[in-house]
């Protein structure tokens, strides 16, 4: 990473947009990420600046939650740390005007009956599946800081926790193997009608190809994966694009369904 790179100042930015419900035209000469391991610094900068400015706010702004994806079945993998208090439980009730542009995914998460410190590691798929507590359904919704969303530079889309929105999730079951991870029988409805027509599909092919990259990759820049972590492991269902208030609902096939109020 280069020495000057302020991610501090980018991860300020992003904050402050979030606050206001702003969005950004660009990122100022000097604070643009070149690579990732930039857009990751700006991504722990945030949770470092939130902790700052709030030293009373608890666990809110911890890690509540990582999520991760891939563009392909042997793609490269990227993901974002998720602070806590964006991880919301089925059934919340979140404000739509607070996000501007926004898109909804249905997609599965896994959580870990097992923590994962700072600095262990690495770990193998096998320490990894072992570890997996349960699985469950989750709405992401997706947002951006940036005005032209989505059509933004990927460094700084990947800076900016991957478009992190809020994470809503479902309630777990028991991990099972035999879940139809690549392609799951679901439906995901917004006030009733259906938000996506084609079979779903993991682009990254089996998801849990994608948490052993997630665990090593905390751990490795000095964040621990505390037990009950949830990580969602990309969309089944494309980016859909409500234009006003409802309700969302997620439901696949095994899993308890996911809903989400958007006021």
């Amino acid at each position: 990473m280069n020495a000057v790179f302020d991610a501090a100042s980018v991860a300020r930015l992003f904050l402050q947009a979030k606050a206001h419900r702003a969005k950004l035209d660009t990122l100022p000469e000097g604070v643009r990420p070149s690579n990732a391991d930039e857009a990751y610094a700006v991504q722990e900068a945030t949770l470092h600046v939130l902790r700052a400015d709030a030293a009373d706010a608890g666990d809110a702004h911890a890690i509540g939650g990582w999520k991760v994806g891939a563009k392909s079945a042997d793609g490269p993998i990227q993901g974002a740390l998720l602070p806590a208090y964006g991880v919301h439980r089925s059934g919340a009730h979140l404000s739509m005007q607070a996000f501007g542009k926004v898109a909804l995914e249905l997609e599965v998460a896994f959580t870990f009956n097992r923590p994962f410190d700072a600095g262990s590691g690495p770990y193998d798929d096998a320490e990894v599946l072992a570890a997996i507590g349960c699985i469950h359904s989750t709405i992401e919704v997706v947002a951006s800081r940036f005005a032209a969303w989505p059509d933004v530079d990927k460094l700084w889309q990947l800076a900016d926790l991957q478009n992190h929105g809020a994470l809503v999730v479902g309630e777990g079951v028991p991990y099972d193997d035999a879940f139809a991870f690549v392609s799951p029988t679901m439906t995901f409805t917004y006030d009733g009608a259906s938000l996506f027509d084609a079979a779903p599909a993991n682009p990254a092919g089996d998801p849990r190809r994608l948490l052993t990259w997630t665990i090593n990759h905390a751990v490795s820049r000095g964040l621990s994966v505390e037990k009950g972590t949830v990580i969602t492991a990309g969309s089944y269902t494309g980016m859909a694009f409500p234009d006003k208030p409802g309700t969302a609902i997620g439901a696949i096939d095994g899993l308890p369904p996911v809903v989400l109020h958007f006021e």
